[in-house]
């Protein structure tokens, strides 16, 4: 009978081993789940980054639907991001509210003078206290909000030409084509 532990042991780890493989193929290791998702976008009133006398809410976004895009002047590759906004963005068919996370208001006007603005609206949120209830890991993040306040689609990292065209793009067509 003891003879018979090592055989056991071994064949519980090829077990696993195969199972961990088979979880793999049929889940995407690098997604990364957000409760948020066709639930309302949380409340917020931050300063333009141009302007911050001036704040921007959620309410003053209803009506059309727009892509919260994530993003900061340390951020690495937010740079990889960014001539992908550059010439993807006037081709969506939403708005493009570029959202600065936890960054000096300087910086980030300097790193868009240096790259280039591709947004139709800047909102800043240097404390990082309003990314916390969209749940924000980090950036680069993309938020697809409909009309109503609602998120239909969130990216974490980079938005690539694959992303765009395989992801981002379709989801807007689908958001749009529901639009009453």
């Amino acid at each position: 009978m003891s003879r018979l532990f090592p055989f056991i042991g071994f064949m519980l780890l090829v077990g696993l081993f195969g199972f961990g493989i088979w979880w793999n193929t049929q889940h995407d290791p690098n997604a990364i789940p957000t409760p948020l998702l066709n639930k309302p976008a949380p409340e917020f009133n931050l300063p333009k980054l141009y302007e911050p006398a001036q704040t921007v809410s959620k309410a003053d976004l209803l009506g059309k639907p727009y892509l919260l895009n994530v993003f900061a002047s340390w951020c690495i590759e937010c740079g990889v991001e960014h001539p992908v906004l550059t010439a993807e963005g006037p081709t969506l068919g939403v708005a493009l509210v570029g959202y600065n996370y936890k960054d000096a208001p300087d910086d980030a006007k300097g790193w868009l003078a240096k790259h280039g603005n591709p947004y139709d609206l800047l909102i800043a949120d240097e404390p990082g206290h309003t990314a916390i209830d969209f749940g924000v890991y980090g950036a680069p993040e993309s938020f697809l909000i409909d009309a109503k306040g609602v998120i239909r689609y969130k990216h974490i990292g980079p938005l690539t030409p694959d992303v765009m065209a395989k992801e981002l793009k379709p989801a807007i067509a689908a958001m749009l084509k529901e639009a009453p």
